[in-house]
């Protein structure tokens, strides 16, 4: 039996560095009103989330639909526009479908899957924080 994530203070880590993040990003001079100078980040921390949301699953975490309630969240954030929403969705869905066709059950792999997922999307969000003037 594989241990149980649920009490990892990675996970409200991530969440936490995320949602503050969107909450004090100033508006962005882009191309256009579609496209920010983050975007790329931030697609990949969808696809991040897709992906912890499937194989915590997987591995019995018992945290029901946390990780696609905070893609929800950033979706609120960032979702300024039909596109923009659906290119945030499809990341975290190429996430989520791409560890559904590598993993079916919960093996050493997939907690390192997991692990490395966290501290990615820790990195990611703590930098995307700190670019902000």
């Amino acid at each position: 039996m594989m241990p149980s994530f649920r009490h990892s203070l990675a996970s409200p880590l991530l969440a936490c560095t995320a949602l503050a993040l969107f909450a004090v990003m100033p508006p962005a001079q882009a191309a256009s009103p579609d496209t920010k100078p983050y975007d790329e980040r931030l697609f990949r921390l969808s696809e991040i989330l897709g992906a912890v949301h499937y194989l915590r699953e997987l591995c019995g975490a018992d945290e029901g639909q946390v990780w696609r309630q905070r893609m929800g969240e950033l979706l609120q954030a960032e979702g300024s526009s039909a596109l923009r929403r659906a290119r945030l969705t499809r990341s975290f869905n190429k996430g989520y479908r791409s560890y559904s066709r590598i993993y079916n059950t919960c093996s050493p792999s997939a907690q390192t899957a997991i692990n490395r997922f966290l501290a990615e999307g820790a990195q990611i969000a703590d930098g995307l924080v700190k670019s902000v003037p």
